[in-house]
């Protein structure tokens, strides 16, 4: 085992990481970026050095060599999934803690997944040209992940704004701007298999994660194991993502995501890295996903009782992001106050005191239940929810009580149209409804109503405005990164006027309704903060 290693991340993950590290006796080392001095991780690690960008292959390298680390783990997101950085590190002669770069290279290339999923009898969904897939259908970056680089399209008119702003976003998260299209299912459930892969060739499957309360694409909350499984289905998964694992020669912690439509499912994609939502699996399984990690890039083999494992209970996370409720777009400020529940595993990014950035990840923390029964489990996260308190930034907290108790997501009913079909903090129904039907049944279902992106009037909303004072103004601090209209201009109903950026994800402002431009108040580059007047509409 190394004697010390680098975190080339931020946040909550770097924290689980110098967690792990500290149990095995592992020196750390944390990077902080000009923007990021005061946060939690960077007082949190043995050792701290200032990076100019997590993006930045050659710094994270620099700050290795200047501190001795022997390996660095890539934790979530930034550099986590990229081929280039895992050979920068292994060329600078350090062991990186987690795939090897081909098969990063092979399962984080979306479209050389798909390939090599068809060539390993694992199913997966269609993608091509947009003539031929027709619509809906979804733009994804194909280095992408964490919902960033991928838009919805339903009509031919919205394809050329939808692939910029995937390239867009795929660039500023990933580096690389490569985007494909692919058929959208309406309703599946997003579940996911987590898989443990040793150097010496053993791959097992540690279980499953149902993901499937998601918005823009991301996930709120994660359990396990998923109700929509019995022991067939579950077993059947379970070889398709050790299958696919085998054929891209992966090794680490992985997880293999798919859509489940009734009982058909279709590969989504391979995760190489480590998951958000690993504590879930974690709890019902006894196993430290990180340490592992930690045990398999020092050449150890995976233990025996991984291979026939068995999971005990059932676990929930729910995810805790400054941002607001109703519309999930990301809110900054100070964390004034703090108040995180007890009975329950916490993963926490932040402490007291803490300025929440608008440049980085708004996941504050995340809250974890561990019960003998599903609804066990839940009464126990409702009840953790309850106790929490946070004042000084906006959160879900509001959105994440209401889910917890809600009775389609109590019945396992949920699908990825779930906020779509019960928008965040609407009326609950008094019990799930009733869903006779299943399997092919669902596709006479009517389709849901495409789900808005934040707009002017939610903007006006949030901000005690009304959408007639044709003042429309910023729902949360970021970047002007495009404005589309000029004073003179007419507009017609959810026109894009605008695009604002905040921690990695594109916001359009649109029109609310036909109208004339007065004025604009903002250009390109500029960064607003919350509420500050955009643009002026006349009737």
């Amino acid at each position: 085992m190394f004697a010390k290693l680098l975190v080339a991340n931020r946040g909550e993950i770097a924290l689980r990481v110098f967690r792990a590290c500290r149990t095995l006796g592992i020196a750390t080392v944390a990077v902080v970026a000009p923007d990021d001095r005061a946060s939690l991780h960077a007082r949190s690690a043995d050792e701290t050095v200032e990076i100019a960008g997590y993006l930045r292959v050659d710094e994270h390298l620099r700050a290795a060599a200047e501190t001795g680390a022997e390996a660095v783990h890539p934790g979530y997101g930034f550099l986590a999934e990229s081929p280039e950085f895992a050979r920068a590190v292994a060329a600078a002669g350090l062991v990186f803690v987690g795939p090897g770069a081909d098969a990063l290279a092979a399962g984080g290339d979306k479209l050389a997944a798909k390939r090599i999923a068809l060539e390993a009898g694992v199913p997966v969904l269609e993608q091509g040209e947009p003539a031929e897939l027709g619509y809906p259908l979804v733009v994804k970056a194909a280095a992408g992940g964490g919902g960033r680089g991928m838009r919805v399209v339903r009509a031919a008119s919205e394809l050329e704004d939808a692939v910029a702003a995937a390239r867009r976003e795929a660039l500023a998260a990933f580096g690389d701007d490569t985007v494909f299209c692919e058929r959208y299912v309406e309703r599946p459930r997003h579940v996911e298999i987590q898989l443990l892969a040793d150097t010496r060739g053993a791959v097992v499957a540690l279980g499953e994660r149902e993901c499937s309360v998601q918005r823009r694409h991301q996930k709120v909350l994660e359990e396990s194991p998923s109700p929509a499984l019995d022991p067939a289905l579950r077993e059947a998964m379970s070889e398709a993502a050790v299958s696919f694992a085998r054929a891209i020669g992966y090794t680490s912690a992985g997880t293999v995501e798919f859509i489940l439509d009734g009982r058909d499912f279709r590969l989504l994609e391979l995760n190489g890295r480590i998951q958000v939502e690993h504590p879930v699996t974690e709890l019902v399984t006894g196993v430290d996903l990180v340490a592992e990690q930690l045990r398999i890039a020092a050449g150890e083999p995976l233990l025996s009782h991984h291979v026939n494992m068995v999971t005990r209970g059932h676990a929930v996370e729910a995810r805790l992001y400054a941002e607001d409720p109703r519309t999930f777009l990301p809110q900054a400020g100070r964390v004034e106050r703090l108040r995180l529940p007890e009975g329950v595993r916490v993963d926490a990014g932040v402490e007291e005191g803490d300025e929440v950035p608008i440049a980085y990840d708004p996941l504050l923390a995340k809250l974890i239940a561990h019960g003998p029964t599903r609804d066990e489990t839940l009464d126990l996260l409702a009840s953790a929810l309850a106790e929490t308190e946070i004042d000084g930034v906006t959160t879900n907290l509001p959105f994440l009580r209401w889910l917890v108790a809600h009775p389609v997501l109590r019945a396992g009913e949920t699908t990825t149209a779930f906020l779509t079909e019960h928008p965040p903090l609407s009326e609950r129904p008094l019990r799930a409804p009733a869903r006779p039907w299943r399997g092919a049944w669902r596709l006479n279902l009517p389709a849901p109503p495409p789900a808005p992106s934040p707009d002017a009037r939610a903007a006006a909303r949030t901000r005690g405005a009304t959408v007639e004072s044709s003042a429309l103004s910023a729902p949360m601090p970021g970047t002007v990164i495009r404005v589309h209209v000029a004073a003179g201009d007419r507009v017609e109903p959810r026109q894009p006027l605008l695009v604002l950026e905040a921690m990695k994800m594109e916001t359009p402002i649109v029109s609310p309704y036909a109208a004339v431009v007065h004025a604009v108040h903002v250009a390109e580059g500029d960064r607003v903060a919350g509420g500050t007047l955009l643009v002026e509409l006349e009737e």
